[in-house]
């Protein structure tokens, strides 16, 4: 007996040994290892990077920015199903344990050593997996893994369960279902997988997305669906057995297709490249390229759909159109079919992603009069080529164009551009980029705001923007700054300048500067009038050298048109360099009377948290939080913007710039039907075409040429080219607008007078028109002479030249 004792007493000291060992060995571990473990209080305060998103002013998204493409959700909006779905594929145990789960590590342990390894299941509780992911890195190691248990142990007694899910949730990475479109978070897994918000997912749908975690590239929807349905299917099950789902439920889900598809791009996005890269831009500028793309905010922009995808295509119908009347220029490029599946082929040539619906076609065989095309396939989110193949035809109809017969103008293998033909099923347009390139802008006259921005025919083709970036000369369109600044320092429409040869000596040894009208012709004394409609340049440069360029110059910097413009005549026909949307933002202070606006793409932006960081629109109102009504007036807008030019003189020139379309060098716009006002602009040697003009609520720039300066053509005029593109955009954009006039403000006068005099109309006959005048300016009453014989020595030869008046003098 005393041998047993003596026997358990060995065994208890040595165990007592053993076990002071293993304590302080235990002790050494967890100093050695928390010694320098990363702050996890940090995590308090966490923000991940998250997607910055555009969305037009409708609501509708045209781009997100992101280098991790999250949208951050509170824990208190994910529906119980999401969370149910993630603890039954993750963490079944996590409301119970305080951050590592034995019994889930002993249970993985025995899955795995069941399944072989073909069903693998981790033991990293969902808090020791927040803690890989923000504070410990992905090394593989058994001292990594013990830093992971110990700082998911601290989390668990500082933060709550929540947090800790609400981290899990949007930090985990999901997978990338399209290049470079790295997913992370149910909310931006959710809107790529399924094109929907995380409310609206169904149990198969949460089921797959919490599949994920352990691989997505394992469980990719398209290059291993079956192994995706299966890890789909197993979760829903787990989600049965945990009572999340009912079992009815789970079979039911289990028996639904894997319903993960391309997400849709927005057509806003196809029409907006442009206008989207012009709001990136400002954003980058504003805040920086972190915030851009981790900052999470959310931007309203100016841009109207419907009126940018008007833009473009009146654009690129007047690109085409003058590209096309130069001929055709062949096949964008060749490819050998011998031996080759076409629709393989064809894949490989880059194509561009913004011209619909024009699309990339190769030649497959040409016969009796027509071409077979076959169409550039489409392609599954895997990168694989859709097997099948569409194709068409191009008759005679659709290549009459390009003044070819069809065996003339394609061969086998050449790749070109198409259009379906709306009348025709199966037919098409044989299409060609334009060499031309363009740019065009619409704006709110009044507040500034950008409706619509194209900087050129194909943002996927060129980034470079004209409308914003393109440095021409406005030509012709610069002049109605020239005739606002005499009208507004006591010129009227009606006073007159003459239209006569004008010759500047520009010092020794330089020959002398002679501008002259594009006709070539001049005519004597007109009005001012006359000198805008029918584009006067000799009478521009006469009213230039009378008002001083000096004048000038201090008008073109008002508007916004020049920073700092040379004080030389030659400017004053607008041989300076501007962009389109200046030019438009200039001619929007005519319509809005006379004041300053600046041009924005954007009209709010707010950070993560819904806090305003920027609007756009200013204005104070300081009785709008009156909590009851009075009875009194409403409450008033402050409106403190800059008078850049009297509203008196704004109205005199927006009725000079009507009788463009009126009568003079923009006829063609009168098609709209609609009030419009607006002048044509052609530089020299036709290298530029511009229009700008206006209705009451809507300034639109236009502007074509080419990207390396070149003539358009000998007899190329904005009249034929610019002009078309800005009719076509408004007969689009106003069709369902009543045609509202041109307010007339308090203190014009609208008087009859002669057209070719400015005199107040009498009964000499002549063509008369309404003219403006500001008070104290409107020319005499008429009286008519009296009858008086003329003396025969007093008598003139008829075509006699007139009593030269003083250049504009005018009648006041």
């Amino acid at each position: 007996m005393r041998f047993v004792l003596r026997f358990f007493g060995f065994l208890f000291s040595v165990g007592a040994i053993f076990f002071l060992i293993g304590a302080v060995g235990l002790a050494y571990g967890f100093w050695f290892y928390s010694k320098d473990l990363p702050d996890h209080a940090q995590l308090a305060n966490y923000e991940p990077p998250v997607m910055t998103r555009i969305h037009a002013s409708d609501g509708s998204m045209i781009a997100e920015y992101a280098r991790e493409r999250r949208l951050y959700v509170p824990i208190q909006t994910v529906p119980k199903l999401i969370i149910g779905a993630f603890l039954s594929a993750e963490d079944k145990n996590f409301y119970k344990h305080p951050g590592i789960d034995p019994e889930g590590l002993v249970r993985a342990v025995v899955v795995n050593l069941r399944s072989g390894g073909s069903r693998e299941q981790g033991a990293s509780t969902i808090t020791q997996q927040v803690a890989k992911n923000f504070l410990v890195g992905n090394e593989k190691s058994y001292e990594r893994k013990i830093r992971e248990a110990l700082i998911a142990l601290r989390m668990e007694s500082t933060f709550s369960k929540e947090k800790i899910l609400e981290l899990y949730l949007n930090e985990i990475f999901l997978g990338t279902l399209t290049p470079g479109r790295n997913l992370h978070g149910i909310a931006a897994a959710a809107l790529d997988y399924f094109g929907k918000s995380i409310h609206e997912l169904t149990i198969a749908e949460a089921a797959y997305i919490a599949a994920l975690p352990k691989g997505p590239n394992n469980y990719h929807p398209f290059r291993q669906r079956k192994a995706a349905v299966e890890r789909r299917d197993w979760v829903i099950e787990r989600m049965a057995l945990n009572g999340y789902i009912s079992q009815a439920d789970a079979e039911a889900a289990k028996k639904e297709p894997l319903n993960v598809k391309l997400r849709v791009v927005s057509p806003n996005s196809i029409a907006s490249g442009y206008f989207a890269e012009g709001v990136r831009r400002d954003i980058a500028e504003r805040y920086g390229e972190g915030s851009l793309y981790e900052g999470g905010l959310l931007i309203r922009s100016t841009l109207d759909p419907k009126l940018q995808a008007m833009a473009r295509k009146a654009l690129v119908d007047g690109l085409v159109r003058f590209d096309e009347a130069r001929g055709w220029r062949g096949a964008q490029q060749k490819i050998d079919l011998a031996g080759r599946e076409w629709g393989l082929a064809l894949a490989e040539v880059p194509v561009l992603g913004d011209v619909q619906p024009w699309r990339s076609a190769v030649v497959l065989e040409v016969a009796r009069g027509q071409a077979k095309v076959g169409l550039q396939p489409r392609r599954e989110a895997s990168g694989q080529v859709v097997k099948d193949r569409e194709t068409g035809l191009v008759t005679a109809d659709g290549i009459k164009w390009t003044r070819r017969s069809v065996d003339k103008a394609l061969a086998v293998g050449d790749v070109v551009y198409v259009e379906p033909l709306a009348d025709k099923q199966g037919q098409f347009r044989l299409r060609q980029m334009p060499e031309i390139s363009g740019a065009i802008v619409a704006m709110d006259p009044n507040t500034g705001r950008v409706h619509a921005m194209v900087g050129g025919f194909s943002y996927d083709q060129s980034e470079f923007n004209r409308a914003t970036q393109a440095m021409r000369q406005p030509g012709s369109s610069f002049k109605p700054i020239v005739y606002a600044t005499a009208l507004d320092n006591g010129y009227t429409p009606s006073s007159q300048i003459m239209d006569s040869p004008f010759v500047l000596d520009m010092g020794p040894g330089q020959a002398a500067w002679a501008p002259s009208n594009y006709d070539g012709k001049s005519g004597g004394l007109r009005t001012l009038r006359y000198g805008i409609e029918h584009s006067k340049n000799l009478m521009t440069v006469r009213l230039s050298n009378e008002i001083g360029m000096p004048a000038v110059t201090d008008y073109a910097r008002r508007f916004g048109v020049y920073d700092d413009m040379l004080p030389l005549l030659s400017m004053s026909l607008g041989a300076g360099e501007t962009t389109v949307m200046r030019m438009t933002a200039a001619y929007s202070m005519f319509a809005n009377g006379g004041r300053r606006i600046k041009p924005t793409l954007i009209d709010q932006i707010q950070d993560r948290n819904g806090r305003t960081l920027y609007r756009h629109d200013d204005r104070k109102c300081t009785t709008c939080n009156a909590q009851k009504w009075d009875g009194g007036a409403p409450p008033k807008l402050t409106d403190t913007r800059e008078q850049v030019l009297d509203s008196l003189t704004a109205y005199q020139m927006t009725s000079i710039l009507e009788g463009v379309v009126q009568r003079g060098t923009a006829q063609t716009v009168k098609a709209v039907g609609k009030p419009l006002a607006g002048k044509t602009g052609t530089t020299n040697d036709a290298k530029d075409v511009w229009f700008v003009g206006f209705s009451p609520d809507l300034a639109v720039g236009v502007f074509l040429g080419y990207d390396q300066p070149k003539s358009l053509g000998n007899a190329a005029t904005a009249g034929q080219y610019a002009a078309p593109v800005f009719r076509d955009f408004m007969q689009m954009a106003l069709k369902d607008k009543p045609a509202t006039p041109f307010r007339v403000p308090a203190g014009i006068k609208l008087i009859r007078v002669n057209a070719s005099t400015g005199t107040r109309a009498g009964g000499e006959g002549g063509g008369t028109i309404l003219e403006a005048f500001k008070p104290g300016t409107a020319p005499p009453e008429y009286v008519a002479p009296e009858p008086q014989e003329v003396p025969q020595a007093e008598y003139e030869a008829p075509g006699a030249p007139a009593p030269r008046q003083a250049l504009g003098g005018g009648l006041y």
